[in-house]
């Protein structure tokens, strides 16, 4: 979708019932790490699990989703997550025996879910229920009433979400004002926007079939596997042949991985080190193409390694030796290329029905509209507040924001501009 958009710069954003998963995508791929824990004593806290060296996307996931419960701590602080209703009995607006307030109850109160047409009717509401709950787990605690604690449960895990997108791209040397955000699975599109009020983001994206993106992007995804080797190699005693020895070696283990899954599609083959300066812990990624992928230099393999360090921390080290730790190539059958969305032949203003909506930033309610998804056409366009449904969610445009379709379905949310 970034390439078919045209976007380089992109933060992916899936929030559902248990979790929330934030990742950064540069020029139509998602970032990569090659540390994966497993066995946390803390399911969301780094450091606390036993460290495997395997290629895995690198994102950061905390315990923020529609299930996730709030209580009020020791320190009179509302908390939310990581502990979550899950389905059954789900949170207490389900009506299924559930009784502590999860998010989605929060979100049902401040009028972003209408009870009569959750999950395309599928699923009725009780905001008695969800009033109840927050009013025993939450409002008496603190003294609030059921919609301030709603907004108290919605602003805490909307920071938690916003908090956590801010380390990863501190981590990663990335400015999210420069980002674009799209946001998939089935409680995103109600928080997206909020999201991208506290980090900045001017743009957001709103897919069809959000609330099944993980699945769908599943069935999209190419073959591919990735080959990797630990060979220790300094530049000042570079081994151009065992290099090129090793990088074939590489190739032909992940060319037959993938071709044992689709022995007639063509593949593509990229080419990464892992490097640093001697004495360092902690080693980037460097991507290699064209002839050095092929037939590494040491003078070349300095070049792009210096450039890259340069970007990533902005600046280079004078005089300190580099290494390669590790070598790895991935093998993957090809992407189709994409259909770029063509921008729309007219713009149209539309309106729905009259709908309350709460205003996070004002801390009150606001006269909004509810619109259909399928009224969005190309071109068709709508100023927030607003609330635009479909059977799957709801798609939430604070003020300050516009919505327009988009040939592919996709809608396009921007901040107006001052």
């Amino acid at each position: 979708m970034a390439r078919r958009h045209g976007l380089d710069r992109v933060l992916s954003f899936d929030m559902g019932g248990t979790t929330a998963k934030i990742c950064l995508i540069r020029d139509g791929a998602p970032k990569t790490a090659r540390v994966f824990e497993v066995a946390r004593s803390w399911r969301f806290k780094k450091g606390s699990g036993m460290p495997i060296s395997i290629p895995v996307i690198d994102m950061v996931e905390i315990g923020a989703g529609g299930g996730s419960l709030a209580h009020v701590d020791g320190l009179g602080r509302i908390q939310v997550g990581p502990e979550s209703a899950g389905s059954e009995p789900g949170p207490a607006a389900y009506g299924r025996g559930g009784t502590r307030p999860a998010v989605t109850d929060a979100d049902l109160l401040l009028g972003r879910l209408d009870p009569a047409n959750f999950a395309g009717g599928s699923i009725p509401l009780h905001p008695d229920r969800s009033a109840a709950a927050l009013k025993t787990h939450v409002g008496e605690r603190l003294g609030l009433d059921p919609v301030q604690a709603a907004y108290g449960v919605s602003e805490m895990v909307d920071e938690n979400m916003a908090n956590a997108a801010r380390v990863h791209a501190v981590e990663n040397g990335e400015d999210l004002a420069r980002y674009t955000m799209i946001a998939f699975g089935g409680a995103a599109p109600l928080h997206a926007a909020r999201l991208c009020e506290k980090l900045g983001i001017d743009r957001l994206l709103v897919p069809p079939g959000a609330g099944v993106g993980s699945a769908i992007g599943f069935l999209k995804a190419p073959y591919a596997f990735e080959a990797t080797r630990s060979v220790y190699m300094r530049l000042d005693a570079f081994d151009a042949e065992a290099a090129a020895a090793i990088l074939a070696e590489l190739t032909t283990e992940a060319s037959a991985f993938v071709r044992s899954c689709d022995p007639r599609a063509s593949i593509v083959t990229d080419v990464k080190l892992y490097m640093r300066y001697k004495g360092q812990g902690w080693e980037i990624p460097v991507p290699l193409d064209g002839d050095l992928a092929r037939s590494p230099t040491a003078e070349g393999l300095l070049a792009r390694f210096t450039a890259d360090y340069a970007a990533l921390f902005g600046r280079a080290v004078e005089g300190l030796p580099v290494e390669i730790t590790v070598w790895a190539v991935n093998a993957a059958t090809p992407l189709p290329a994409p259909v770029p969305t063509p921008e729309p032949p007219r713009r149209e203003e539309i309106s729905g029905k009259p709908r309350r909506l709460w205003d996070p930033v004002a801390a009150r309610w606001t006269d909004g509209q509810e619109i259909a998804r399928e009224s969005l056409t190309d071109g068709a366009f709508a100023r927030g507040p607003l609330a635009v449904t479909e059977a799957e969610t709801t798609v939430i445009v604070p003020a300050g924001f516009t919505v327009m379709g988009r040939a592919d379905g996709v809608l396009d949310i921007r901040r107006d501009p001052a």
